[in-house]
């Protein structure tokens, strides 16, 4: 099997060996050396908006499967937790909750804090040595990012790693008064790679050949992309007469049209941020060869709801899915192993090639 290495200089550096996208041992090594150090997207706090409540998650339910619960307890702290029971192993939190005082197992009655600790187990007066720390509901790290949250299963960097170059380019957007809208989510599957769809996300390159209607709105001249460390921002700037963010004077951005930011978290997560709100959109993989990813939908401004660039995204999601299923058949063909990339167009993809390669080594 090819060790993977991507040439830090774009204008030399050939695209991943294809193995990477073949090959169920590169798919499942992603799982630990990936997915479980970066943060994941869990919700929101509206989930858990009162005390005693208790919200169960799946997270990357067919990939990582991860059981998980977010929880708020009396004192008003909120908690992401370890969703099975420390005696055989049950869910404990079976669908949402509220006014709980505690988390019951329905199997055997083990009762836990909304904090996650132990708090009592019946016929349990003879077993030695118990309670221990092992008894407790594990704890993972919450970060808050306005009303949107996000854990880590596994040690890794610290989330102003991922989102901090994010939050600071765009700290007016009022990310704390967004609401969700389950009824204008969506949820796509299709045939191919979790990556080829992110290295699709990644460069605007293809918007004039796929997106027929988003190139009548974004100017493709002044399409712009920035690397951060493990982030990027993609500018769509529109054409004259576009809906456009009103930008204060103080923004990096002031005097531009910008008609959306396009953020991309490593490894799986789109944030893009319209003059109506964001839609985040997490790409989950399934097997080798297959994906979801899911659109959700978050306003502040239901006015300016489905305008501009954040217009008929049905429709730019079609196209890209046609595309990104096509690149999925071609790289099974014996004659193509590498590509190249455009310095001027690909940042956004080699970035991408280059932390997977890293993260993987």
């Amino acid at each position: 099997m090819p060790s993977f290495f991507v040439d830090p200089d774009i204008a030399k550096a050939k695209t991943l060996d294809t193995s990477f996208y073949t090959s169920k041992q590169y798919f499942d090594l992603t799982k630990e050396k990936i997915f479980a150090t970066s943060w994941q997207y869990i919700g929101n706090t509206d989930m858990v908006n009162s005390t005693g409540s208790a919200y169960p998650i799946n997270l990357l339910e067919e990939f990582l499967g991860e059981p998980l619960v977010i929880t708020k307890d009396q004192e008003g702290n909120l908690h992401c937790l370890s969703n099975v029971c420390t005696h055989r192993g049950n869910i404990l939190i079976y669908e949402p909750c509220t006014v709980l005082k505690m988390m019951t197992c329905k199997y055997h009655g083990r009762a836990f804090h909304l904090n996650g600790q132990f708090k009592f187990m019946p016929e349990f007066k003879e077993v030695e040595n118990f309670p221990t720390e092992e008894d407790h509901l594990k704890e993972l790290p919450v970060f808050s990012w306005g009303k949107l949250l996000f854990t880590q299963i596994a040690p890794g960097l610290a989330p102003e790693f991922y989102f901090k170059d994010m939050m600071d380019r765009i700290k007016d957007f009022p990310f704390d008064q967004l609401q969700f809208h389950p009824e204008l989510s969506k949820e796509y599957r299709f045939p191919a790679n979790w990556a080829l769809y992110c290295e699709n996300y990644l460069e605007g390159f293809h918007i004039p050949f796929v997106h027929a209607g988003l190139n009548e709105i974004l100017d493709f001249k002044t399409y712009q992309t920035e690397i951060f460390s493990y982030s990027n921002l993609q500018l769509g700037i529109a054409k004259p007469g576009e809906m456009c963010f009103e930008l204060a004077k103080e923004s990096k951005d002031y005097g531009q049209n910008i008609a959306a930011y396009y953020f991309w978290v490593f490894p799986n997560m789109m944030f893009n941020v319209y003059p109506w709100g964001v839609s985040v959109n997490i790409v989950e993989p399934i097997n080798i060869s297959e994906s979801k990813v899911k659109f959700l939908t978050y306003i502040w401004d239901e006015e300016k709801y489905n305008q501009g660039a954040g217009s008929n995204l049905d429709i730019v999601e079609f196209e890209d899915e046609e595309i990104v299923c096509n690149v999925q058949k071609g790289i099974r063909s014996r004659f193509y192993k590498h590509g190249r990339y455009s310095v001027t167009r690909e940042q956004g993809t080699h970035h991408f090639h280059s932390l997977l390669a890293t993260f993987l080594a």
